[in-house]
Order: C-alpha cells, then structure tokens, then sequence
C-alpha cells in the first residue's frame, strides 16, 4: 500500500508541479497530504454552505468533514475554513509560505476548487437557478405527496426502522406511480438541501450524454472525441464513448477505483489528468471501474457537442425536468467533473429517477431516445465481480432476490442511491453519511421496499 501511496504522489507531483523535494521524504509527503486536505476541506465547505438550501458549519463538520480519507483525515480536522460570505469564497491555509487553498462559488454551477498555489479569481456575477417551487409536481413541488387516503401507508411501515438497514441516512424517498408516498429527512435536512452524490453523478453523465444522443449530436459507438489521443500510433483512439461509460476502455489508472485526488483535493484540471494514462488491456475486453473513463466520456461529449454547434450546459438540462437545486461543479478551465461533485436533493433526484421510469419522456417530450433506459441497463461486454451488474452509467440489481429484473439504479459512495423499478412504477432514493464500518444495505432496503409494495 505504501509503494501504491508513493507512486500516486509522484504522478500527482509531476502533474501539477507543487513539488520540489524528493517524494520519498517524509515531509514532502506531509505537504502534500496538508495541500490536499486543504483543498478538501475548502471544496466540501464550499458547496455545503451555498448549493440548495446551504448547511450550518456545525453540520458540514458533522457530516461533510467525517468519514473520509484516513491519510489526509486528522488534517481536514486541524485545519480551519476563512469563509468569506460576501465573496462566497473558501481559503484553506496549509502552509506560511504558500497561498491558501481556495473554492469559490459560482451561483448555478456550485464551487471551484482552485489548483495548489493559485491566488483566488476576480468574483464576477453569480447567476441564480431557477425557483419552480411553485410549478405542480414533478417539475416543481406542488402536490408532489399522494393523499394520506391513497393507502400507502404500507411503504412507511416497511422504512419507519431505517437504521435496521444499516449505514447513517439523511433522506429517505420512495415515490410510487408518480408521486411521493414517504419522505423522511434526518440530521437537519430537508427537501431543499442539496447533498454530494459522489458516483451517483456518473448515471448524471450518461443520461447527458442520451440527451445528445437523441439531438444528434454525438454517436456513442464511435471512438471518443479526445484530441491528445488523435496522433498516429496511439492505441487509445480506438476506444469509444460506449466503452467509457461502461468502464471498459482498457485505460489504467493510479489505483484501483481511481480516486482522482487530483482533480478533487488538488483542484488539477479534468483533461489535464486523465489524457494521460496509458492503455493496459485491448478496450471492451476488461471491467475496471474508474473515474476517469466517465470523466473522458463527458470530455468526448463536449467535443462532440462543439462539433455540432452545440454547448454542454448541465444545468439547463436538469432544470428542464425540474432539477433546480442540482450543481454540477467544474475544474478551473470549466470541464464538469461528472464523476462524482454534482450536489443535489432527494426530490431532484426522484424526478431523474421519473425520466427514466418514463423511458426518457417527460411531459410528453422525448429528452432521452427511445430504449435508451434499455441502452444503459442492459450489461454488455466485461462485468464487475459482485452482486451487482453493470450498464452503462448504471449499476444492476437483476441477480437480487425479491427484486424485479428490471431494477436498476445509480450508486455513490457513503450510501448515495436512485433505484428506478419501472414494472412497479417505483422510484427509491436514499442519501446518507455511511462509513466503512456502517453501511446501508441497499439490497435489502429495496428489497422491503418491494415487498410492502406487492402487500395487499
């Protein structure tokens, strides 16, 4: 693990030049560990404290600030935020002689972290989302809720022991034929608090990338639009935008899982990080799951977009189905990080779910093409070890037991999900602060969930 940690620290120290010592010394690795939980401390107080409704310090250093790296975690702990209210700007100081880590916020598309050694941006106009509060559900929140006499009362007797599931939730949703049958907040949440999705973010991707699908736009089957893979010679150009987003692209990475600390902590550019790595196994032949092959998904989207005239703009996708609390964060030169900072609410999240119960029809209008729903859950090629199965963008649950076939959901870490069971009509949402000693049991959960649903 140690020569694992070393490696990664070399390739980060290369990337983004913040070092000058060996990586090897002991206090280079001690910087650079600070640098990062600067940077993470001033990321995760940033986005909690303005995308939705905001959060109050005390809860972002309960919930946000715990349960997260050990090696940077007792320093995201000793640090301290300089939060700037008029500004809506975060500095991080890590070291006497170095600038401090800064996140500032943008208004509609959440915060960006700045690189290490960057001095803090002008603050332009920060442009507000849209308020559809008043729209009628589900694009806005009037009568969202089924009648207490519509009997489904069956479902809050199924969840009322969440905790009997394991893990620690923050929001519980279950929406049955269109509307809310249970909605549970805990923690000081409510429906207007936007939390991190982590993963949950990559099923975001995909289902932008249908959009421009059905517009024409982009054709998944072809190699991805990635301009540092286009010389002669270079293997990777043969990958396709269908094998990143089935985390097929034969791509290695720094780890196992591919944490992308340096786009996330180190405030490194998405395309800056990963153009670089190299290819290790023949693309669609292996499963590894890894940020960067849906971070080069979202790049090839937005070349294609650029092709076809187009502009990819996230937010005005997401308001378009009522998503107005979801940001969609970018790095520094403006490419989202779909992979995981995307902040959100549990009612945003059920009406994604609700497209895609809808088989991406929404009001009437096609957004996603027809069988894209069946694109993205249908496994092809090589599939991860597990329980679950994997589409494109979407995790499987059709080997769980006493759960429909077609199930399928978007999972991110410390227990983010959306399941969507289209032949029941449900959609299922739970947001949480699970750690690695408590876990939600998510197949279980659906599981009663399904059962209380098949009750008399």
């Amino acid at each position: 693990m140690k020569d694992v940690l070393t490696q990664r620290r070399l390739v980060l120290a290369i990337t983004l030049g913040v070092m000058a010592l060996p990586v090897q010394a002991a206090d280079a690795n001690a910087d650079l560990n600070r640098a990062w939980a600067a940077g993470y401390r001033a990321a995760l107080t940033c986005s909690s404290l303005w995308n939705g409704a905001g959060k109050s310090l005390d809860a972002i250093e309960r919930d946000e600030l715990t349960g997260i790296y050990p090696e940077i975690e007792s320093d995201v702990r000793a640090l301290k935020a300089d939060v700037g209210e008029t500004a809506k700007q975060v500095r991080v100081r890590y070291r006497d002689d170095m600038p401090p880590r800064v996140a500032q916020w943008t208004g509609g598309e959440g915060c960006v972290t700045l690189p290490i050694g960057a001095s803090p941006p002008p603050v332009g106009d920060i442009a507000p989302r849209p308020n559809l509060d008043g729209q009628s559900w589900p694009l806005g929140d009037e009568g969202a809720r089924w009648p207490t006499t519509r009997g489904y009362g069956k479902f809050q007797r199924a969840t009322v022991a969440i905790e009997d599931f394991g893990g620690r939730t923050s929001s519980l949703l279950i929406v049955k034929d269109g509307r809310i049958s249970v909605e549970s907040y805990w923690g000081g949440h409510n429906m207007h608090t936007a939390q991190r999705t982590f993963s949950v973010a990559k099923s975001m991707a995909a289902t932008l990338i249908g959009h421009a699908v059905h517009r024409g736009q982009i054709d998944v089957t072809s190699p991805a639009a990635i301009a540092e893979w286009q010389r002669p010679g270079d293997p990777r150009a043969a990958i396709t935008t269908e094998q990143l987003m089935r985390m097929a692209s034969g791509l290695t990475s720094d780890t196992a899982g591919n944490r992308t600390d340096a786009i996330y902590m180190g405030g490194a550019s998405v395309r800056q990080w990963t153009v670089q790595w190299p290819l290790l196994n023949p693309p669609g032949t292996r499963y590894r799951y890894a940020n960067n092959d849906t971070l080069l998904a979202v790049l090839s989207l937005k070349a294609a977009q650029a092709k076809a005239d187009g502009v990819l703009n996230p937010s005005a996708f997401f308001d378009r189905i009522g998503m107005a609390r979801t940001f969609v964060e970018h790095d520094k030169d403006g490419d989202y990080i779909l992979s995981s900072q995307v902040w959100t609410t549990a009612r945003d999240l059920a009406r994604l779910g609700l497209l895609y119960q809808n088989d991406g029809l929404w009001d009437g209008q096609r957004l996603l093409p027809a069988l894209w729903r069946s694109f993205v859950t249908t496994p092809s090629g090589p599939q991860p070890a597990g329980m679950f199965g994997y589409g494109a963008g979407f995790w499987l649950l059709n080997k769980t037991d006493g759960v429909p076939a077609d199930a399928f959901g978007a999972f991110g870490n410390r227990g983010q999900y959306l399941i969507v069971i289209p032949s029941r009509q449900l959609v299922i949402v739970r947001q949480g602060y699970d750690d690695d000693k408590n876990r939600l049991d998510i197949a279980a959960l659906v599981k009663a969930i399904v059962a209380a649903d098949s009750a008399d």
